[in-house]
């Protein structure tokens, strides 16, 4: 499958969840491939049914597969990795701790693998405590560029600022921007994103310096009748990072 994705062109990729096959193919249309498109681990039994079903929806995208925990669940983390070394998607959602087992079972350092860091209420300082284990004990909190250089070591290629609550961290999250494009690594803000905040979201990113941005948003975008995103609030999304880019 193809490996060379349309986001290494892309200063600003997004990345949303797919409630179906045929919502996956519109959304990669409607976003014109500038997009990851998000397939839950959680949502199934094992890793085999997983990969199966999700090497369909690679062929649909161009393997625009991004292979998600749910909602930063740490329990997944193991499932990520092992359903990434099959289907060796574009890119892999990973809690902290699990970054370094995704990049060895992939075996190649062209598939982005986040890893998901925490607000603290302190500027400039992140928790990284979000895997199986220690999601459960006393938070692990660090400087943010500690993480990131901890990220690098584990073969890491970017930092998931996850929950963000929208702008609710502003300050927080002005500060790991910062720190990302200071220390060349990508940025993936998620959690409360939405239409009304998704520009000044991304502006943010860009403005501090930050070489590629990877917005995800999720449940505003989503049709709670159908499950699926909403390919028109795709586009609009798609038209928004154009403006930002002009």
């Amino acid at each position: 499958m193809k490996l060379t994705p349309n986001y290494y062109r892309d200063r600003v990729c997004l990345n949303v969840l797919a409630g179906s096959k045929d919502n996956a193919r519109a959304i990669y249309e409607a976003a014109e491939g500038h997009v990851l498109v998000g397939v839950l681990s959680k949502n199934y039994a094992d890793v085999e049914s997983a990969v199966a079903d999700m090497q369909e929806y690679a062929v649909l995208i161009e393997n625009a597969l991004s292979v998600g925990l749910g909602a930063g669940d740490p329990r997944q983390s193991q499932m990520v990795s092992l359903i990434s070394q099959r289907v060796q998607p574009q890119h892999v959602n990973q809690v902290f701790t699990g970054v370094g087992t995704s990049r060895a079972l992939l075996g190649q350092g062209q598939t982005i693998v986040n890893g998901l860091v925490s607000p603290t209420g302190h500027p400039g300082h992140v928790k990284i405590s979000t895997g199986p284990l220690s999601a459960g004990l006393p938070d692990a909190i660090v400087p943010i560029e500690t993480a990131i250089a901890m990220l690098k070591d584990m073969g890491g290629s970017s930092v998931k600022y996850f929950p963000m609550g929208g702008l609710k961290n502003r300050d927080e999250y002005e500060y790991v921007a910062r720190a990302c494009a200071e220390h060349d690594f990508w940025l993936e803000p998620t959690g409360g994103i939405d239409l009304e905040n998704f520009e000044p979201i991304v502006e943010i990113a860009l403005q501090a310096g930050v070489k590629k941005v990877i917005p995800h948003i999720y449940s505003s975008i989503i049709d709670s009748t159908t499950g699926n995103t909403r390919p028109q609030d795709v586009k609009t999304l798609l038209e928004s990072v154009k403006s930002l880019l002009a």
